[in-house]
């Protein structure tokens, strides 16, 4: 299929220059992924010193408790990306950045300082509620100020801060693991998250607001502004006429709410957001990011040597979404990423179930082990990036906001289950939880196939105008996954 590229594009060209700021302005607000990543991620070595008694610095936690204290997380990020989204919409993307940051903070102390179950339930609920609302606020955030010849590896440096934050978080816990012997360690370990919390509130003050919600607010001339921090001059106007003309259009339906779910093509887009964030999550990845100590202590390895090893799996998940990122910079499409790594992820699962059949010893621990990293691998290469991506891109201007915000509040219900559900798995059917995970994602493998569109090199304005004519019957599907 032909597709017409906006004169911004024309000008600039595959290889266009973005303005020297971009590259500031992405750090900072990936600091959000960041405090993503670590909150996530700091919790699988956290767990094990939380399980002891409290005579030795732990909550005393049972199995079904560690589950909740996982889950409360993500069930709190099920709301805040649901109304972190609403609120980008009505506030901005950096007001409501900023907002976040502040409760990343508050919700990394009250964990830190929590005197007993139900407090640590309630304080990691708060920092679900920031996780939640990050990562359905900075992806698009990303998405709008970036070029579209540079859009895939701008917002993918934000996977990057995620896989980055659970990489520091599995290394601070096993350094804090081995040079503390008091149980307490666990809150130093939870309330390091406070720091780049101060940092993303300090750096959003620097950042200027998308220009896309300025347009769409009637506020050209800030627009305006703000385009010229992250694009080369000559190209301003072009792109901003672009915007103001997608923006008129939306403008004549309202604003993006619940009731547009009423129109069947909005209804199918949505529905597919929904599906893409859902099945992210039961590939079962975060049964592996929460609770990978804990499997690999189940194969006969000591703690201290489950949390070093499980540094391996930040490592290859830093090194995967490094590699996803330059496979966006050659301009290899969406469709054949993600697909590749679906397949090659549902092989990982089996893999890792086959290895939980073999006798116990420290050849069938690591034997998961590689497992896991060849899982890992392919997830952060290939779904982790492309899902996110996907998710920023696919939906109207007018409901961006609110549809990313109901999209990614899917992966956090997904996630919630994940997170629930595992420990029970795990201790009841041991290895076959991953062969059940394989069988799930052999399903995903098939819907990636039918389903997801190609977004390659088209601006925003033009993945709106085809994806609406596709949802409208107007051009094939087949046309759209060229």
């Amino acid at each position: 299929m032909q597709t017409t590229t906006s004169p911004a594009l024309r000008k600039t060209g595959s290889a266009a220059p973005s303005g020297p700021k971009l590259g500031l302005i992405t750090a900072i607000a990936t600091l959000g992924g960041l405090l993503f990543g670590y909150d996530t991620g700091v919790i699988s070595g956290a767990l094990p010193f939380m399980a002891l008694p409290g005579n030795e610095g732990g909550l005393d936690l049972t199995p079904a408790e560690e589950g909740l204290v996982a889950a409360a997380l993500v069930f709190g990020a099920t709301f805040g990306a649901l109304f972190g989204g609403r609120l980008s919409d009505r506030q901005g993307r950096k007001r409501n950045i900023m907002l976040l940051a502040v409760i990343f903070f508050i919700g990394a102390i009250g964990c830190a300082m929590a005197p007993n179950t139900a407090m640590i339930i309630l304080a990691r609920f708060v920092l679900g509620l920031a996780v939640g609302g990050a990562s359905a606020t900075v992806p698009v955030f990303l998405a709008e100020l970036a070029p579209a010849s540079r859009r895939g590896q701008i917002v993918t440096v934000n996977e990057l801060m995620i896989v980055t934050g659970q990489l520091i978080a599995y290394s601070s816990n096993a350094v804090l693991g081995s040079v503390s012997g008091d149980g307490h360690v666990w809150r130093w370990m939870l309330v390091l998250a406070s720091l780049p919390a101060v940092l993303l509130w300090l750096g959003m003050l620097l950042v200027p607001e998308s220009a896309r919600w300025l347009v769409s607010q009637g506020r050209i001339d800030q627009a305006r502004r703000s385009l010229t921090r992250t694009r080369p001059s000559d190209n301003v106007d072009d792109e901003l006429r672009e915007m103001q003309a997608t923006a008129e259009q939306d403008a004549k339906t309202g604003q993006g709410s619940l009731r547009d779910l009423r129109t069947p093509w909005v209804r199918k887009l949505v529905l597919l957001g929904i599906a893409i964030a859902f099945l992210s999550q039961t590939t079962g990845v975060n049964s592996i990011m929460y609770f990978a100590p804990s499997v690999l202590i189940s194969t006969g390895l000591d703690t201290q040597a489950a949390l070093v090893a499980t540094i391996c799996n930040g490592v290859v998940s830093v090194i995967g979404t490094l590699l996803g990122i330059y496979l966006l910079h050659r301009g290899v499409g969406r469709r054949p990423i993600i697909i590749t790594g679906q397949a090659g992820l549902t092989v990982a699962l089996a893999l890792i179930g086959f290895f939980f059949l073999l006798p116990e010893s420290t050849l069938r621990s690591y034997l998961v082990l590689a497992g896991m990293l060849a899982f890992l691998f392919f997830m952060q290469a290939c779904i982790g990036p492309i899902f996110w991506l996907l998710l920023a891109e696919i939906f109207p201007l007018r409901i961006r906001g609110f549809a990313t915000g109901l999209a990614v509040s899917f992966v956090w219900i997904a996630n919630t289950i994940v997170s629930l559900v595992f420990p029970i798995l795990i201790n009841a059917i041991h290895g076959a939880t991953f062969f059940l995970f394989a069988v799930i994602n052999i399903g995903t493998l098939v819907f990636y196939i039918r389903s997801i569109p190609e977004t390659t090199g088209r601006t925003l304005e033009k993945v709106e105008e085809e994806l609406t004519l596709r949802f409208t019957g107007q051009i094939p599907l087949t046309q759209h996954r060229r």
